[in-house]
């Protein structure tokens, strides 16, 4: 499905990502974990494209020097300087760190915006699927994205994501800042799109604890660097590893 090798990422002289590999089979969940500032955002902009943007703007703009190195292999296409949108054509479709979503739009609203890469017939389908996965939009369908809470908030970003067709689906973060509950929900709606989709999904996440259940394999990233992978069995093991990252 996809894979990345050697990425590397610089900020003037700071080294965000370093020498980073990792890889996401077909209808595989993968986890990567890190501290703050580890690089998972940078990773997961890397990975869909929206870095080439940072680059671009900040080029245009005059603004601090972007370089990214390393290659990205799709389905065994070379996408590694691939448009965003591009990618997003294929089926790589990023639900974004903080939810991101349009607050002065309603739900209904955002959904829709989020199926641009989609048939009529596809969106249709897909929202109905959203709302059978999330059950709590019902309600809040006309609710502008704005006032709704922290959780809420986070189901219409999967949602939206979901309305774009993803094949791999990127999660940056989805709980974070959210209640035991309200992860717990988040969770289970993430291992049934992998089931009932058939949908690889990369998802980052400071703290492991949560996300590990639902993981086939997962990568440990400290100060941009990989610094241990392994399946859930195997990180378990490790105690330096459960201290730090699963609260254990």
């Amino acid at each position: 499905m996809l894979e990345a090798t050697g990425l590397m990422v610089f900020y003037e002289n700071m080294l965000a990502l370093n020498n980073v590999s990792l890889s996401c089979g077909e209808n595989q969940i993968v986890g990567v974990f890190g501290a703050n500032s580890a690089g998972k955002s940078t990773l997961m902009y890397t990975l869909s494209g929206i870095m080439e943007d940072i680059k671009k703007k900040e080029e245009m703009s005059g603004g601090e020097r972007i370089t990214v190195v390393g290659k990205i292999h799709y389905q065994g296409e070379d996408i590694s300087g691939m448009k965003p949108s591009q990618r997003a054509r294929k089926g790589i479709i990023l639900c974004p760190e903080r939810r991101r979503i349009f607050r002065e739009s309603n739900v209904i609203e955002n959904l829709r915006i989020g199926a641009y890469l989609a048939t009529p017939a596809q969106a249709k389908e897909t929202m109905a699927y959203v709302f059978r996965l999330f059950p709590a939009l019902v309600r809040l369908k006309k609710r502008v994205g704005g006032f709704l809470s922290g959780g809420e908030q986070q189901m219409l970003a999967i949602g939206r994501a979901l309305m774009a067709q993803p094949r791999l689906l990127l999660m940056d973060e989805p709980l974070l800042g959210l209640s035991p509950l309200m992860q717990a929900i988040l969770i289970r709606a993430t291992r049934e799109i992998r089931a009932e989709k058939k949908i690889s999904i990369i998802v980052t996440e400071q703290y492991a604890r949560p996300v590990l259940p639902i993981v086939d394999y997962a990568f440990i990233l400290e100060n941009g660097a990989a610094v241990l992978e392994g399946d859930r069995k195997e990180l378990l093991n490790n105690q330096d590893v459960k201290a730090a990252y699963f609260g254990m």
